[in-house]
């Protein structure tokens, strides 16, 4: 993925849930301990749910530790490394673009979708994935299945289309390709004049994927 560094320039905050006899809650506590004092960390929160479990059902949280540093959700063993790298990407502008990525990348395509789902504004951050040419092969497939989960939540992705047409142009066949498929999926008025000069691409998968979507579209299409 390409690399900015600009920050959001807030304090980034972080909530630890622990509970009795977890065998690497004490090591997090540690490593996030760590990072306040470096001042990576504004503000920890830890609750124990043992003694209040209330907050573990709202958040539906099944196992221990589990954190939330920033506005990004992990559980399990993690360095203090890996910590550090979270909250580094939680003061950026991109961050948001890097976690959904990584979910993707190690199979968690449903937490994509769920936080798209309550995040519509997340949206345009796939499209970024879509058109960056180091986004890996899992996380492109990934990207395609969630929207085709999202397309079916009515008019959801409508918006998309503006920001999916210049990746008809990319240089990137494969990019080309998969923003064909995507633009199909939206729903928009008036897309197929942006799948069309697909149908002339010099590269025959962009060229068979254009024809495609536009089958796709006039198929939706209501019927006189």
């Amino acid at each position: 993925m390409s690399q900015t560094t600009e920050t959001t320039g807030a304090a980034v905050e972080a909530l630890l849930l622990v509970a009795p006899g977890c065998p690497h809650c004490a090591g997090v506590l540690e490593g996030l301990g760590s990072l306040i004092k470096e001042g990576a960390l504004g503000r920890l929160e830890v609750v124990n749910i043992a003694v209040q479990p209330a907050l573990a059902r709202e958040l539906g949280v099944r196992a221990v530790p589990w954190m939330r540093i920033g506005p990004f959700e992990l559980s399990g063993l993690h360095t203090v490394a890996e910590l550090r790298h979270w909250a580094d990407l939680a003061g950026r502008e991109d961050g948001m673009t890097y976690y959904l990525s990584d979910l993707l990348a190690t199979g968690r395509r449903a937490q994509v979708a769920d936080r798209v789902q309550q995040d519509p504004a997340l949206l345009p951050r796939l499209v970024d994935l879509l058109g960056d040419p180091e986004s890996g092969l899992s996380v492109r497939i990934g990207v395609m299945a969630t929207l085709e989960e999202l397309q079916e939540t009515g008019g959801l992705l409508v918006g998309l289309a503006d920001s999916l047409a210049p990746l008809t142009r990319h240089q990137e066949p494969r990019i080309r390709a998969d923003a064909c498929h995507a633009l199909s999926l939206t729903g928009a008025p008036g897309i197929l004049h942006l799948i069309r000069p697909c149908l002339d691409d010099p590269d025959p998968e962009v060229r068979e994927t254009a024809t495609d979507a536009i089958e796709t579209v006039e198929q939706a299409a209501p019927k006189p």
